[in-house]
């Protein structure tokens, strides 16, 4: 690592993160799920008042994954679901997936690093082939979803532009839980708290400790 190139970020803790050598004491859990909530997909467009956020998208994805288990879902799992695009919260950005490559090599080794140093923040273990296969399944569910009912593509534009081949679903995994009108987005905010409650929740059932710092 040059340490003369420094991309350095703020947190509102008054944390400072690297986002070229980050580490996993550089933030707190509110800056997270704070990031998290202010940074949108599908480029910010939305058909709704407000774009939809990672946060919204990541508890999504957390929900598909329970409703598909049989028996209760290790909170393992769980946690690593809700925070498979943690990297982005810190970076304040998501990238529409077709332009990665454009981005460049470089780019996946920034993203990479940052997932690194959630994983060891929080005790997360690398994915198994198998549950990688399945946590995509419920991603491409989910975009599939928030294509029609949130951004206003039709089915046959998921399956023949985006080339999605997940069929959307009907319902919103999130309206039994939150109430809410189906698919819509939530406000910043709200998102950030239901985000961390459930991030709470997570290491309060998981109960592990903290990293050292000597560990890295």
């Amino acid at each position: 690592m040059n340490t003369t190139t420094r991309a350095w970020v703020r947190m509102p803790s008054g944390k400072r993160l690297d986002l070229l050598d980050p580490t996993p004491f550089d933030w707190e859990d509110a800056d997270l799920a704070l990031g998290l909530a202010r940074t949108y997909r599908w480029g910010g467009h939305s058909a709704w008042p407000l774009p939809l956020s990672v946060a919204q998208h990541s508890i999504t994805v957390m929900q598909l994954r329970r409703m598909w288990s049989t028996e209760r879902l290790d909170p393992v799992i769980e946690l690593r679901e809700l925070l498979h695009d943690a990297e982005e919260g810190l970076l304040g950005f998501d990238c529409i997936s077709v332009l990665k490559p454009f981005l460049g090599e470089r780019f996946r080794e920034l993203s990479k690093r940052l997932e690194q140093a959630v994983f060891r923040r929080y005790g997360l273990p690398a994915w198994t082939t198998r549950e990688h296969r399945i946590h995509k399944r419920a991603d491409r569910l989910a975009a599939a979803s928030e294509a029609v009912h949130v951004v206003g593509w039709s089915r046959e534009e998921v399956r023949k532009t985006l080339k999605i081949m997940a069929e959307p679903l009907p319902d919103d995994p999130l309206k039994p839980l939150y109430g809410e009108k189906a698919w819509e987005p939530w406000p910043p905010g709200l998102a950030c708290e239901r985000f961390l409650k459930e991030l709470e929740r997570l290491k309060q059932a998981i109960q592990t400790p903290p990293p050292m710092q000597g560990d890295f």
